[in-house]
């Protein structure tokens, strides 16, 4: 259903709902480095062919989709082992995020999104999310009241808005909030609209604009957006995963092997260059999540051929 300007915040969110970030976003926040941090394993291995791109970290535990099926991975990051705990439904598996209550809000790029539950790898939810082709559900942010879906080829956010304890929403509550002001879409099959996250204050979202390197500062009530002033930084190009600890934003940018990393304004407005993170180990990182002092990218290697053979990892570096 179509959302009016209005409307959107008076049914499902405040701006103080999107100031408090739900537990899958409290899950990235760095914790502090446990003693035993020194030995854990700065490559975690995946299983050949697997395909990453999305990660998300509860505990000590990562989790990963795979591009190729939609398998969802779970990694122990003090013992860099784990296994397959949800088997794909044969689609895409892109950005994903875990809440307090042990679910994975899975982008499915052409496929919507789907809900998944960690303890039993069961699919308890399925939503379609776009009216129009051609869709790309990349990316999603979670806050106590909603889960925030990017589309690279549609310029449009999707919510989920979700009830008490975290109910989730029937499949026509899915609003559709268009994207307006500074935006300026590319057509076709070109990704725009990629990582999500929300300013330092919680009063609106920030997106990056892949294509175009750009960061835009989106009002969650009306979605007219304004380009965050980032001054001499250079174009945020392949800008892809956002992660916010506080006023700091780390900005993956894939094709580049490297993590640019701001201070940002309160309100997100504005932004100041801080430095560049890169990594031999790095073969096209598409997105980050933090714990105990590090950062962890999935090496996508979209510039290799995938073969079932093809190897992959997630590698960790200080934040």
């Amino acid at each position: 259903m179509a959302v009016t300007h209005g409307s959107f915040a008076q049914r499902h969110l405040s701006r103080r709902g999107l100031l408090t970030a739900g537990a899958a976003a409290a899950g990235a926040v760095v914790v502090g480095t446990p003693a035993q941090a020194a030995p854990w394993p700065t490559v975690v291995p995946l299983p050949d062919g697997f395909r990453p791109e999305g990660i998300t970290i509860a505990g000590r535990h990562a989790y990963l989709g795979s591009l190729g099926d939609g398998s969802i991975y779970r990694a122990d990051l003090r013992t860099g082992r784990g296994g397959i705990i949800a088997p794909g439904p044969g689609t895409s598996a892109v950005g994903l995020k875990i809440d307090g209550r042990g679910r994975l809000f899975v982008c499915g790029r052409g496929q919507g999104a789907r809900v998944v539950d960690t303890r039993t790898g069961e699919t308890v939810a399925a939503y379609a999310l776009a009216d129009r082709t051609p869709t790309f559900v990349n990316d999603v942010y979670l806050t106590r009241r909603a889960a925030w879906f990017s589309d690279s080829y549609q310029p449009t956010l999707y919510v989920l808005p979700l009830g008490p304890a975290g109910a989730l929403p029937d499949a026509d509550d899915v609003v559709r909030l268009p994207l307006s002001g500074d935006w300026r879409q590319t057509p076709g099959e070109v990704v725009n609209a990629n990582g999500v996250t929300s300013t330092p204050d919680g009063s609106a979202l920030l997106v990056v604009q892949a294509g175009v390197g750009v960061l835009h500062r989106v009002d969650p009530r009306t979605g007219v957006t304004r380009l965050v002033d980032l001054g001499n930084a250079a174009p945020l190009t392949n800008g892809d995963g956002l992660l916010r600890i506080g006023r700091t934003l780390y900005v993956v940018q894939n094709r580049q092997n490297a993590i640019d990393v701001f201070t940002l304004a309160p309100d997100g407005g504005s932004g100041v260059f801080r430095r560049r993170i890169t990594d031999p180990r790095f073969d096209v990182p598409s997105t980050v999540a933090a714990h105990g002092g590090r950062l962890y990218l999935p090496n996508a290697r979209f510039t290799t051929p995938p073969t079932p053979g093809t190897t992959y990892d997630v590698i960790a570096v200080p934040d």
